[in-house]
Parts: C-alpha cells; sequence; structure tokens
C-alpha cells in the first residue's frame, strides 16, 4: 500500500467516493467525518498528506489548519467549494499548501497529490516541545504549557500564539504571519495591535524578566522570532 492520505471531511458519501479513487489510485486512504477525529488521526497516525474540507460544522477547515500546523508538517491541501480569491489567500496563509475547488478534475488532485508527496520529507507531528535551555514544555495534544515543572495558565489565544513561535522556532515570523496562523487573522491593523497586547502577556509569564525577553525576540520592523538558545 502506498502513502496515507488522511480525508476530513463531514459528507460520507464524498468520503467514500474520494477514499475509493485514492485507493485504485495506489493510496492508503484515511478517513475523517469531523475535524477533531482528523485532528486525533494526525497525531496518532502520522499521514502523509492531508486532504481538508473547509466548511464543517463544529470545526471548519481554517481552525483544522491552524491547530494541525502547530503539531505537524504534513502537507495540507484545501478542498473547498469556495473560488474566491480571499478564501484561497486565506487557506494558503493558515499553512495550508494547495487549494483546489470543488469540483476538480480527479488527474487534477492525483497530480498535486504526487507533486507535494515529492516536495516534503516523511512528516512529523510532535506531540510536546521542550527547549531545555528554557525550562519550557509545551504539550500540544493537551495544550498545556510548564516552565521549569511548573504549570503555567495561558487563555487559548495565548496558547496558540505560543505554539505556532515555538513550531517556528529560531524563524522570523512577520506580523501578520504570526496572525493569521495563530488565530487566522492577520491582514487588518486590528489584529496587529491585539498580537502586541498578547505578545506582552505571554512575555510576563514566560520569561524572567519581561522587559529584557529571551525567549520572544522582538524582530523591529517585522516581526517576532522564539529564540531556543538566548
Amino acid at each position: 500500500m502506498g502513502e496515507k492520505i488522511l480525508i476530513i471531511d463531514d459528507d460520507p458519501d464524498y468520503l467514500r467516493l474520494l477514499a475509493l479513487s485514492l485507493k485504485r489510485a495506489g493510496y492508503e486512504p484515511v478517513t475523517a467525518a469531523s475535524a477533531e477525529e482528523g485532528l486525533r488521526y494526525v497525531v496518532l497516525g502520522h499521514p502523509n498528506l492531508v486532504l481538508l474540507d473547509v466548511k464543517m460544522p463544529t470545526m471548519d477547515g481554517w481552525e483544522v489548519c491552524r491547530r494541525l500546523r502547530e503539531m505537524s508538517n504534513v502537507p495540507v491541501i484545501f478542498l473547498s467549494a469556495s473560488e474566491s480569491p480571499q478564501d484561497v489567500t486565506r487557506g494558503l496563509d493558515m499553512g495550508g499548501d494547495d487549494y483546489l475547488v470543488k469540483p476538480f478534475e480527479l488527474p487534477e488532485l492525483l497530480a498535486r497529490i504526487r507533486a507535494h508527496l515529492r516536495r516534503v520529507p516523511t512528516p512529523t507531528a510532535a506531540k510536546e516541545l521542550t527547549f531545555d535551555s528554557h525550562g519550557l514544555t509545551i504539550n500540544f495534544l493537551r495544550r498545556e504549557v510548564t516552565l521549569h515543572g511548573r504549570p503555567i495558565e495561558l487563555t487559548p489565544k495565548e496558547f496558540d500564539l505560543l505554539a505556532t513561535l515555538a513550531r517556528n522556532a529560531e524563524r522570523v515570523m512577520t506580523r501578520q504571519e504570526l496572525a493569521a496562523q495563530a488565530w487566522g487573522s492577520g491582514e487588518d491593523s486590528e489584529a496587529a495591535e491585539y498580537l502586541k497586547l498578547y505578545i506582552l502577556y505571554l512575555r510576563r509569564k514566560i520569561e524572567r524578566d519581561p522587559r529584557s525577553p529571551k525567549l520572544i525576540i522582538t524582530a523591529r520592523g517585522v516581526g517576532y522570532r522564539f529564540s531556543v538558545t538566548s
């Protein structure tokens, strides 16, 4: 059997049809009828690629992709009925690798799958990241943070921001990119202002001296960098 491809979609008929087509093409399809089920499988099953619907009842595809990017580098192809440029841009800004509008031709989907599988090494899903030099541990599955063995209470928005920074450690992230990946926003000035505020909140909770941060470093005029060694 070929590479494992996870399909996350709340339409059972669509899931069956797509899974059958992928199996005939030599892949090992795995289906998830809800966002929550799909996220659990990413952690436990380590798929090679994810096909992700956007419109789902309990959690939409944007949120699934944002959470998925906290714990995995698996390629994500959005499959959506919306062809608006704004949605395509949003999907890519959220961390998606590709965006295909329904209905699409199967050969095109298979070609895109092959292209992404060629470019990306075997995906890994980290349940936990530990930064020994700072005594910081982030558990993505339980959404828990400890500092020198002491639990740190974070709000959901604070955790999402810290998780995004940590997953991109040592890389400068622009304010727009950071807000988009952490919260699904970032194009407006209001999101950028909120980002400054939540960076301040985070520093107060995890930095030894928030006025001289060693973990969350400001890249002046650009954004922020999560430092592993400073």
